[in-house]
């Protein structure tokens, strides 16, 4: 069977942020190079046993582009240097998965299916709230509700979960035109903005492997100011879109 036309245009890769995750990385690109994605990690600034570990796998594993940052950047800054890279070098869609090991590699085939059915969508994992520690539910819940109000729709379910599929001409139009947040109010930021952009945001249900011996970067200060401003920002630039996105959740899809 020959191949549609739609086929011909997908051309995905991996993206996957790391800074100071040496823990899983190893075997998370052998399993996505199993998929035959082609992997590009970008290094944000990890300490010298990271780094260099990262230097082996990039040498070691056909397909891998190894993206070093000077410095850490944040994790947000690090997957859009890696989106750029991925576009620049002739990829169509990319697949962002954390370093960390906990996203469930088991549904990347779904992932690609959903992007091939719709090219021009975000697919974006959806985490179930209650496989979820407790303790962050109360954060995921606060920023769902911001979410529906900002987008003036129920269509993006999981806003925070960095388990999710870009494509590729859009996100750098945005990109090009908008600073999005660049540590952990990255992923509502940017999933956001391509909903304004008249994205379509295809959600599929992903389990999430939390490993309580695995460091998070989250701090518990400086990230829920960042996540409160990103989403003030967000609320005033919502403002002047009611009428748009009122008209796209009830009546068409166009942009907002």
């Amino acid at each position: 069977m020959n191949p549609s036309p739609g086929e011909l245009d997908f051309k995905p890769c991996v993206i996957i942020p790391v800074f100071n995750h040496p823990h899983q990385i190893a075997g998370l690109v052998t399993r996505l190079r199993g998929y035959s994605l082609p992997v590009i990690l970008v290094d944000d600034g990890s300490e010298a046993s990271c780094a260099q570990l990262l230097d082996k796998i990039a040498a070691e594993q056909a397909q891998v582009t190894l993206l070093r940052l000077a410095q850490n950047a944040g994790k947000g800054a690090a997957v859009c240097q890696g989106l750029e890279l991925a576009s620049r070098q002739g990829f169509t869609h990319a697949l962002q998965v954390d370093a960390d090991g906990q996203h469930d590699l088991d549904d990347v085939p779904q992932f690609l299916t959903r992007a091939q059915q719709h090219p021009g969508a975000v697919i974006s994992g959806w985490r179930s709230y209650e496989a979820m520690p407790p303790s962050r539910r109360s954060g995921r819940k606060l920023t769902d509700f911001w979410v529906c109000v900002n987008t003036c729709s129920r269509s993006i379910k999981d806003s925070m979960c960095g388990y999710r599929l870009y494509p590729l001409a859009p996100t750098m139009r945005l990109l090009a035109r908008k600073k999005i947040g660049a540590r952990m109010d990255f992923d509502t930021d940017i999933l956001v903005r391509l909903y304004w952009q008249g994205l379509a945001v295809e959600n599929i249900p992903t389990k999430i492997l939390y490993q309580d011996d695995i460091p998070s970067h989250f701090d518990i200060i400086k990230d829920n100011v960042r996540i409160s401003w990103m989403h003030t920002r967000l609320f005033f630039g919502m403002l002047p879109r009611i009428p748009a996105l009122v008209q796209r959740h009830f009546f068409n899809n166009r942009p907002a």
